[in-house]
């Protein structure tokens, strides 16, 4: 067998491990470890402070990316190394707080502080191991016993399989306690502003182009008209208005080539508008507005609230801000 071909074989191996070790947290799920997450997510829901994540070495990795998945779901989180906690750290935690101390076996003697705190307060702990009879979970107010299965390590030896199942553990209950305060896609927002994902977050109304900018004519105009108005505004299509300023339809670019045989200085609006039109809430997530644009395969919206027309978005605005 070739370098590479064993390579493969034991990157194969690796990858079939961890699919076994995300298997096992499914299964577990269904039962007891859902049980467990369920009282963890409780638990911290009925605290006023903030999770506080612990952990060493590999198991600290994952606590500080998992504070910050907590953090940025709603629920504020930070990580203290559990050595740096012997030494100051622990004037970090509060009886108002709940901690998620995190290690493989149980009996880290790193934590040995952060669990005497923790009794000493009478701050909840909620573990995230795979011994039920360690140090750590006979400490805990919960235990999160994760399912012991083999590392992906050819060796057995790093930390692989385990820490997929540890990052996974903290996600679930970070979901959970998502969903339990029902957090919406508004309130991530707020935590999200910067990049892709806060421009897809942005609401169509902070993007949208309103006043004099808007292809407004009444009903009853001419064709001619509307083909001036769309000329003039660039959007691709002109918003049909009643006498009341209600919206009635549109008049796009298509619907005037499907039109080419009607005279145009003639013709009136009504004869070729698509009645009601395409549209969206101003506080619709741009990222919405964006599939509507993609399912319909249209460059511009109108944004419409109480039956008017009070904005329009182009697929351009979505380009320039980011979520596209």
């Amino acid at each position: 067998m070739s370098p590479d071909r064993n390579i493969r074989a034991e990157i194969m191996k690796a990858a079939r491990t961890s699919r076994d070790g995300v298997d096992a947290i499914v299964t577990g799920l269904e039962g007891p470890l859902g049980d467990a997450v369920l009282e963890a997510v409780e638990i911290i829901a009925q605290k006023s402070g903030r999770v506080i994540l612990t952990g060493v070495g590999k198991s600290g990795h994952i606590g500080a990316k998992a504070a910050a998945t907590f953090a940025s779901t709603g629920t504020p989180a930070m990580f203290v190394h559990a050595t740096e906690a012997s030494h100051g750290d622990l004037g970090m935690i509060t009886p108002d707080d709940c901690i998620i101390a995190i290690s493989w076996s149980g009996e880290t003697r790193e934590l040995s502080d952060v669990l005497y705190h923790a009794r000493r307060s009478d701050i909840p702990l909620i573990a995230i191991t795979s011994a039920a009879d360690s140090t750590l979970a006979r400490n805990a107010s919960v235990t999160v016993k994760l399912p012991r299965v083999e590392e992906a390590c050819p060796l057995g030896l790093a930390p692989t399989t385990s820490t997929l199942m540890q990052m996974m553990a903290c996600d679930t209950i970070a979901i959970g306690l998502l969903v339990r305060r029902g957090f919406s896609e508004h309130d991530f927002k707020h935590f999200h502003p910067g990049g892709s994902l806060g421009a897809s977050l942005t609401l169509v109304r902070d993007a949208m182009h309103t006043g004099d900018a808007l292809p407004l004519i009444q009903s009853g105009s001419t064709l001619m008209q509307a083909i001036e108005v769309i000329t003039e505004k660039g959007f691709g299509l002109v918003i049909i208005t009643d006498e009341a300023g209600r919206m009635c339809g549109v008049v796009t670019d298509g619907d005037l080539r499907r039109s080419a045989h009607v005279d145009s200085t003639s013709a009136f609006v009504d004869d070729v508008m698509t009645v009601g039109g395409l549209t969206v809430e101003p506080d619709m997530l741009l990222a919405s507005a964006l599939k509507t644009v993609q399912d319909n395969r249209v460059g511009a919206l109108v944004v419409e609230e109480d039956g008017h027309a009070v904005g329009v978005i182009h697929v351009l605005d979505m380009l320039r801000i980011g979520a596209a």
